[in-house]
């Protein structure tokens, strides 16, 4: 296949007419480069200058005292409503267990001793029981979470088997 001389002229011309559009493009992007960057510069600026502050005094004034005070309310509850009632029933219960175990040994309940000098019980304090009643309280919370997190909507569960062509 041969062309003629005005073609392959012609194609010459188009060929450097498209290398030096390309070359034109080149300066162009690496011009839209420098102003993307000092444009992400002034923007970093402004976000220092200008955002940083507006959103640290907002939170200042407007959440920071609502956590506090959300913590200070949870904080009482805690040791005002529950800690209390969850040491009388572990108390209720240690008591029962304590005759429980009196009755099944056939010996009498063992009487409380005082400080002064006397035997005092050995064994886990009121804290650790405590704690081990808000640590299974807490344990069973993240059970319950992860127990609704992966029951919900069946769709989004992968197929075991593969999803056959439609037929034809």
């Amino acid at each position: 296949m041969s062309l003629s001389r005005k073609r392959k002229k012609q194609l010459r011309r188009l060929q450097k007419d498209a290398n030096r559009l390309w070359e034109d493009q080149q300066v162009v992007v690496g011009h839209a480069a420098d102003v993307a960057r000092e444009a992400g510069r002034q923007l970093g600026n402004f976000n220092r200058e200008q955002v940083v502050p507006v959103v640290q005094d907002t939170y200042n004034r407007r959440v920071a005292p609502v956590v506090d005070r959300g913590v200070k309310m949870g904080k009482h509850v805690v040791d005002d409503k529950v800690v209390p009632i969850v040491g009388g029933v572990v108390g209720t219960a240690l008591t029962a267990w304590d005759v429980a175990n009196a009755k099944r040994y056939g010996v009498a309940a063992p009487a409380p001793r005082g400080a002064f000098g006397k035997k005092q019980k050995k064994g886990p304090g009121l804290g650790s029981i405590v704690a081990i009643v808000l640590g299974a309280a807490a344990a069973v919370g993240v059970l319950y979470a992860a127990w609704q997190a992966l029951r919900a909507d069946d769709e989004l569960w992968v197929a075991d088997d593969p999803l056959a062509a439609p037929d034809a």
